[in-house]
C-alpha cells in the first residue's frame, strides 16, 4: 500500500494502483455490489477529458503540453486500457462524483509514468473547466447516443429485416386467426408476422425520435448550470470536438439548468427503450404459442433447435430462444422502473440518482442490441411454417362460419357453428349435411383464402 492524499487527508491506496486518495476513499465508503461502470460509461468520460484537454488548449486556459500529455492518455482510457482501475461501485455519491474523480486521478497517474516532466494535476488540469455535475450527465447522453446509434438501432434494423423477409416466405401460408386464444377468421402466417414487423419498424423510429434530446450536453454548466470557472465557449467546444469522436452530431444543452437538475430526455430515451421491450415480448410469446406442441400444441410453426430441452425427457425441445429474449425484456421494464423513479428524484438543481440511471439505461440499450440480435439469427431467421398443419386448423375450425353470417345471418350461422363443436363436425360438414346452401355457393363461401382482405 501507498500513501495519499485528498482534500480530507490521508489515504491508503494499492501500490500499483492507478487511481489515488479520492478513488480509494469511495470504494472504503460504498462497498454496496459488485456493479461497476460499463465500457461505453468510461469511453464516454476519456472522450471528455480528452475533448476537454484540447479544447482549454485552444482557450489558452492550458499549456500546450499538458494538453497533449492528457489528450494522450485520456485516449487510452477511452480505449479501454484502464478499466480495471475504474473500481467506484455503481450506488456511490449520486452526482457520480467519485467515478469523475476516478477518472481524474487514473489520467494525472498515468501522464506522470509517461512523462514525469509535466505536471499533471486532477483537478486542477484533467478536471479543468469541468465539475463532476456536468460531466457524468455529460457521460450519460454520449454514452446512450453512441449504444443507440452504434449498437441498436442497428441490432432492430437487422431484426426488421430478417422478420419481413419471413412474412414474405409465408404470406401464402393460410392459417386460423385467433383472438383471445380463440379461434376466429382465417389469417396468413404471413400477415401475422408482417404485424411483428410494424412494431420493430416503430419501435425503431420511435427510438430515432429521442435522439434531438439525447445530443445535447450538458458539459459547459459546471457545478449549478452557471458555468462558473469555464469558459463561455467551452460547451459549445466540447460537443464540436465529441461529435468528431463519436460520429454524431451532438450540441451543448439549450439550457444548462435543465440539462443538470433533471434527466428527462434519460427517461424519455428509458421509457422507448421499454415499449420496444413489450413489442419484443409479445412476438417471443407469439413466437412460442404458434410453437407449441409440437403434437400436442398448436404447432403453425418450428423454431431452430439449438439445445436439449430436458435432463429428463429425451428428445424435448424448447424455443429457448424466444424465452432468453423474454427475460432480457422483464430486465428493460424493470430498469425503467427504477430510472422513472430516478428521474423524478432531481432535487432542485442536480439529479441525484445519475449512476443507477447511467447504468440501468446502458445496460437496456446493450440487452436488446445483443437479445434483438440473438433472436434475428437464432430465431426468426429459421422459422418456418408447418403448412399442413394450418390447413387442418382452418377446416377445423367453427369461425369458419362467419364467412356465412352475411348470407344466411348471424342466428343461423351461429347455429350452425355450435352444431359443429357439439357433434364434432366441421361446419362445411354440417352446411352440406343440412344442405344450408348450394355446394358451389358454400364452397365459395368457405374457401380459406377469401377471407383474408376486405370486400366490396
Amino acid at each position: 500500500m501507498r500513501i495519499e492524499t485528498d482534500s480530507m487527508g490521508e489515504m491508503q491506496v494499492p501500490e500499483y494502483a492507478m487511481y489515488g486518495a479520492s478513488t480509494a476513499r469511495a470504494v472504503e465508503n460504498f462497498p454496496v455490489s459488485d456493479l461497476r461502470f460499463s465500457r461505453e460509461f468510461i469511453r464516454a468520460l476519456g472522450r471528455i477529458k480528452q475533448a476537454a484537454a484540447t479544447v482549454n488548449s485552444s482557450l489558452g486556459k492550458l499549456g500546450a503540453d499538458q494538453a497533449e500529455l492528457i489528450a494522450q492518455v485520456a485516449t487510452e482510457v477511452a480505449d479501454g486500457r484502464w478499466d480495471d482501475e475504474f473500481v467506484v461501485d455503481i450506488f456511490q455519491t449520486g452526482s457520480g462524483t467519485s467515478t469523475n474523480m476516478n477518472a481524474n486521478e487514473v489520467i494525472a497517474h498515468r501522464c506522470a509514468l509517461v512523462d514525469s516532466s509535466i505536471t499533471v494535476h486532477p483537478n486542477d488540469h484533467v478536471n479543468m473547466g469541468q465539475s463532476s455535475n456536468d460531466v457524468i450527465p455529460t457521460a450519460i447522453h454520449l454514452a446512450a447516443a453512441d449504444l443507440l446509434v452504434h449498437e441498436l438501432l442497428p441490432a432492430l434494423r437487422h431484426l426488421l429485416k430478417e422478420i419481413e423477409a419471413k412474412a414474405g416466405e409465408t404470406m401464402d401460408a393460410v392459417k386460423i386467426g385467433r383472438t383471445h386464444l380463440m379461434d376466429a377468421t382465417p389469417i396468413t402466417l404471413g400477415q401475422e408476422i408482417s404485424g411483428w414487423a410494424r412494431q420493430i419498424e416503430l419501435g425503431i423510429k420511435r427510438l430515432e425520435s429521442t435522439l434531438p434530446r439525447i445530443i445535447e450536453l450538458a458539459q459547459g454548466g459546471t457545478a449549478v448550470g452557471t458555468g462558473l470557472n469555464t469558459h463561455p465557449d467551452f460547451g459549445r467546444l466540447i460537443a464540436v470536438e465529441l461529435s468528431k469522436s463519436y460520429g454524431i452530431e451532438f450540441c451543448e444543452a439549450a439550457n444548462h439548468f435543465e440539462a443538470q437538475a433533471a434527466q428527462d430526455a434519460a427517461v424519455e430515451l428509458s421509457g422507448q427503450l421499454k415499449t420496444v421491450a413489450v413489442s419484443l415480448v409479445k412476438i417471443a410469446n407469439d413466437v412460442r404459442l404458434l410453437n407449441a406442441g409440437p403434437r400436442c400444441g398448436i404447432g403453425e410453426i418450428t423454431v431452430p433447435a439449438v439445445q436439449p430441452g430436458s435432463s429428463i425427457m429425451p428428445g424435448k425441445v424448447n424455443p429457448v430462444i424466444a424465452e432468453s429474449l423474454a427475460q432480457v425484456c422483464a430486465q428493460v421494464i424493470g430498469n425503467d422502473a427504477a430510472i422513472a423513479f430516478g428521474g423524478a428524484s432531481g432535487l432542485l438543481d442536480l439529479n441525484v440518482m445519475l449512476p443507477m440511471m447511467a447504468h440501468n439505461l446502458l445496460e437496456s440499450e446493450r440487452l436488446l442490441a445483443s437479445a434483438s440480435r440473438m433472436f434475428a439469427d437464432k430465431c426468426i431467421a429459421g422459422l418456418a411454417a408447418n403448412r399442413e398443419r394450418c390447413a387442418d386448423q382452418i377446416e377445423w375450425s367453427m369461425s369458419m362460419v362467419t364467412s356465412l353470417a352475411p348470407v344466411i345471418g348471424y342466428d343461423r350461422a351461429s347455429k350452425i357453428a355450435k352444431q359443429a363443436v357439439s357433434e364434432g363436425k366441421t361446419v362445411r360438414q354440417i352446411c352440406m349435411e343440412e344442405g344450408v346452401l348450394p355446394e358451389a355457393e358454400l364452397d365459395s363461401l368457405l374457401d380459406p383464402a377469401s377471407m383474408l382482405a376486405p370486400h366490396a
